[in-house]
């Protein structure tokens, strides 16, 4: 394109995406199925309820927003769909109640995709 049209420079945005100026935009509220984990996960936290004192590091810390706070249990629970394995919130538990364990360990090893991306 030449650089004396007025178009030069400018990005075509279509319409339907178009974002007012300094509006926020809404993010997705639902599971995000591209970021299950894929069969490469090592090592998975298992939590000891009786240790967790509800501090929510591991919440908190994770990279995934794996954990989540089940109010009516009082329970924290992890989501091993999306979980990496990083062991971010094993390292931030100040109480010790999260503890690594080989996922050959469990039946079913790691969660698999049915169709891969």
């Amino acid at each position: 394109m030449p650089r004396n049209l007025p178009e030069y420079g400018k990005i075509a945005i279509p319409k339907e995406r178009e974002v007012p100026l300094g509006a926020v935009t809404p993010a997705p509220v639902r599971v995000q199925k591209l970021h299950i984990t894929s069969p490469w996960r090592i090592y998975r936290p298992v939590i000891d309820h009786e240790k967790c004192t509800r501090c929510l590091n591991c919440y908190i810390f994770c990279p995934d927003a794996c954990w989540e706070y089940n109010e009516e249990n009082d329970e924290m629970e992890l989501n091993l769909e999306f979980c990496k394995g990083c062991l971010i919130c094993i390292q931030e538990c100040p109480a010790e109640a999260l503890t690594p364990v080989h996922e050959l360990e469990f039946e079913g090893g790691v969660v698999r995709l049915d169709n891969p991306f």
